[in-house]
């Protein structure tokens, strides 16, 4: 058994508005940045990624695991206390079909152990769908008609339902998903051991769902580019290798995992982003889901659909017990940029995060077990090491996302952070019943 962090939720050039710099290079550089164990491939239906996907991953010694560059070493940063990143074969899919008299709307993440099962199960699919169309393909197969054809493909095919509060594009959205896991699959619900939380939610609003109780809740980033993987991230405490993440995902053998603030999340809250406006839950259920100003519906936010679909015996700020851990987090390359007045991309911005992470060793030791002597040593910048406190302490203030506006993050009140729109609520962060993890520790998440 091992301690092993996973972020299984990426994608690669070939898939709509993604950096045309994700490719094998970028992704093994920064998940050595990140402190990474395993990355999905990403993309394996669309036929020229996954052309260059067969072509440089390598079996590794980790069964169903697979390797780049061939020698296993760290990434081209060299950063990291261990080995390169490996790679599980994983894709995201999105499915658009009709059932139970609603136009429904799912994106679906697989893995398979082998090339040989990607291979038979892109030739099959590839007779349905244009699968050189987009990486994450459209296909008018229903959510189960993809897992059955998965199962029959291999049975120790994984799939997990993708950012499952979204609105527009998940199990549970408002506009175009389902009430429960049966509802959506039928006699297939057993096969979906576990569902990804999104940036919108964290696992505390899922555990308020009965029938998630039985199913592992993960968090993946669902990055678009490189800096962006690691934002949300699952540490796993199962075997390194296929069937220890199969076992993991069914057993429910996570450490915990690490959240972006949901509030940080593009549907968060429920509202209209053209005329600005922006609701709570308690707004919502005063006003109702029409907007004000120009009469049409608003985008029910996640929050406000977790309410609806929750036990009320388990109202908000309901702890689960023996439920893993979790830390809400700023990403530190937000971090830097907020203290040093500029844009996450900006060079500055990326030369200051690659000194920190190249002298104390990746994002999460920086992040979660840093000690401020130990930065103070390596000589950053105060700010910084200011921010980083704010963060872990969950001193900051968030402008609540909505109807697909990312919240904004402010770890100093008086500098801004993007600007709040019309009606904002700014929220102070303060989650008393969050399951609190070390500051500091030896591998107790992982991260050594």
């Amino acid at each position: 058994m091992s301690k092993f962090v996973a972020d299984l939720h990426l994608h690669s050039a070939y898939a709509r508005a993604t950096s045309k710099y994700l490719n094998f290079d970028t992704l093994s550089e920064w998940a050595g940045y990140k402190g990474i164990h395993l990355l999905s491939s990403a993309d394996f239906t669309h036929p020229v990624w996954w052309e260059e996907t067969k072509k440089k991953l390598k079996e590794s010694d980790k069964e169903g695991f697979y390797e780049y560059p061939p020698d296993g070493r760290a990434g081209h940063s060299g950063v990291g206390t261990s080995p390169g990143a490996k790679f599980v074969l994983g894709s995201e899919i999105s499915c658009i079909y009709s059932q139970g008299g609603r136009m429904r709307r799912m994106h679906c993440l697989l893995y398979f152990p082998q090339k040989s099962d990607v291979e038979e199960f892109n030739s099959r699919l590839g007779k349905r769908a244009n699968l050189r169309a987009d990486g994450r393909p459209i296909i008018g197969l229903s959510a189960k008609q993809l897992l059955e054809l998965a199962l029959e493909v291999n049975e120790k095919a994984i799939f997990i339902p993708a950012h499952v509060w979204t609105p527009w594009f998940s199990l549970y959205g408002s506009n175009s998903g389902f009430d429960s896991i049966d509802e959506a699959f039928g006699d297939l619900a057993k096969y979906v051991y576990a569902v990804e939380t999104g940036l919108s939610s964290d696992p505390a609003m899922n555990w308020r769902i009965p029938e998630l109780d039985n199913r592992s809740i993960v968090s993946f980033s669902d990055a678009h580019s490189t800096p962006k993987i690691s934002r949300e991230l699952t540490i796993f405490d199962t075997d390194f290798d296929y069937d220890g993440l199969l076992k993991g995902l069914k057993k429910q053998k996570i450490s915990g995992t690490i959240e972006f603030f949901p509030e940080e999340g593009k549907y968060h809250f429920t509202g209209h982003r053209n005329c600005s406006v922006r609701h709570s839950p308690s707004e919502t259920a005063k006003r109702g889901i029409i907007c004000p100003h120009c009469k049409k519906n608003l985008t029910i936010g996640v929050m406000h659909r977790v309410e609806d679909l929750a036990d009320k015996k388990r109202p908000e700020g309901f702890v689960a017990k023996n439920r893993p851990k979790y830390k809400n987090l700023v990403p530190l390359i937000e971090i830097i940029a907020q203290s040093l007045d500029a844009r996450p991309i900006s060079p500055k911005v990326v030369e200051e995060y690659k000194k920190l992470v190249g002298k104390i060793g990746t994002e999460m030791n920086i992040l979660l077990k840093a000690t401020r002597g130990n930065l103070e040593k390596e000589v950053t910048t105060e700010r910084i090491i200011e921010g980083i406190e704010k963060v872990r302490a969950g001193d900051i203030m968030i402008d609540p996302g909505y109807d697909g506006v990312f919240g904004t993050v402010k770890i100093w009140p008086d500098r801004p952070a993007g600007g709040p729109t019309k009606n904002a609520q700014q929220i102070l962060v303060d989650k008393p019943n969050e399951p609190k993890l070390q500051a500091e520790g030896q591998g107790h998440l992982g991260f050594d």
